[in-house]
């Protein structure tokens, strides 16, 4: 039996190409989606070549709300998995002082993911099947000072996760929240990361993939983040105050 396609939102990032490679190994055509998607031509040859499937690239702005309709429309086939790996950090010193960061952070990762997935939704939906992925971040469990900006926009992408899954539960529509907690990416490159609890690229894929195959709805790679962040959102308010996380 042919497996459906999977749509890759954001190819660009490590973990959406990570995803993308799982996927293909186990058989299923990529359709990759990322702003320059030209410049994933490399990619494209790389796993279409590997794992021996159709992959084709679409040009596609997270943040160009007004283009997320007509973009599924161009897609060669709506696709019956869509894993959306869009994200942006920032610098939270930046998005302290400056609104406009601070959008361009709450954008990325809630309002655009946010919007493609709600489009997808509604196909799927109409369809009667399709698992829908969203990566979101533990940070948004809890705001901390050093990165509530990026936090509250995970936060509201989790929380809109919750709810559409809830809403499509008996729609035939699956919905996964990932919790990724510390992953080894260009985008954390710089930051001294603890080994025991920064996950690979492949390893956040391969928890995905199995997600989708047992139909899980919320997952965190490294279970020990499921009880570090039960900690910290069990502190009192009074307390937290007075702590530097």
């Amino acid at each position: 039996m042919s497996k459906g396609p999977v749509l890759i939102l954001g190819a660009r990032s490590d973990i959406g190409l990570a995803v993308a490679h799982n996927f293909a190994s186990l058989g299923h055509p990529i359709q990759l989606a990322a702003r320059n998607v030209d410049d994933l031509e490399a990619n494209r040859n790389d796993i279409a070549t590997r794992h021996n499937v159709d992959v084709t690239l679409h040009a596609f702005d997270a943040l160009d709300q007004d283009s997320h309709a007509g973009f599924i429309d161009s897609l060669p086939e709506l696709p019956q998995i869509a894993a959306c790996a869009v994200g942006y950090m920032g610098e939270q010193s930046d998005n302290e002082q400056d609104m406009a960061a601070a959008a361009l952070v709450m954008r990325s990762n809630y309002e655009g993911p946010a919007s493609i997935l709600g489009e997808l939704a509604n196909r799927f939906e109409a369809r009667g099947s399709g698992t829908l992925v969203g990566i979101s971040s533990v940070a948004g469990l809890r705001g901390r000072a050093t990165n509530y900006v990026y936090g509250s926009a995970k936060a509201g992408f989790t929380a809109f996760l919750s709810g559409l899954r809830n809403r499509l539960a008996k729609k035939g529509v699956h919905v996964i929240t990932v919790l990724p907690g510390f992953v080894a990416t260009r985008m954390t490159e710089d930051m001294d990361l603890p080994a025991k609890l920064t996950a690979q690229p492949d390893e956040v894929a391969d928890k995905i993939a199995n997600a989708v195959e047992r139909g899980k709805n919320i997952i965190y790679v490294r279970p020990i983040w499921r009880l570090i962040m039960a900690v910290i959102c069990s502190i009192p308010e009074g307390v937290f105050k007075k702590l530097e996380l």
